[in-house]
């Protein structure tokens, strides 16, 4: 299992936007992968999932993943946090 820790730079925060490009990224992976903030742990590829997270400006999340490309999945996710989404 590969993890890593992200946090949301974005003023906007996790809306749909953004939601949808964390699913798309995923789902172009084989491996199971998770969103999780605090004690709620969601699956990333689910788009209703990351919106009901209610992550906002400011939330440190951890992203993990676990299956043959997990490396490859979570460095994609997280360059999608740490690029803002392409919103700034």
């Amino acid at each position: 299992m590969t993890t890593r820790n992200v946090k949301i730079q974005n003023r906007a925060g996790i809306h749909a936007r953004p939601a949808s490009m964390i699913v798309q990224t995923a789902q172009g992976f084989d491996s199971s992968i998770w969103m999780e903030k605090e004690d709620v742990k969601i699956n990333a590829k689910s788009i209703m999932n990351i919106l009901t997270l209610g992550a906002t400006y400011g939330t440190e999340l951890v992203l993990s993943a676990d299956g043959t490309d997990e490396t490859e999945a979570v460095e994609a996710l997280a360059s999608l946090f740490d690029n803002k989404f392409k919103e700034e």
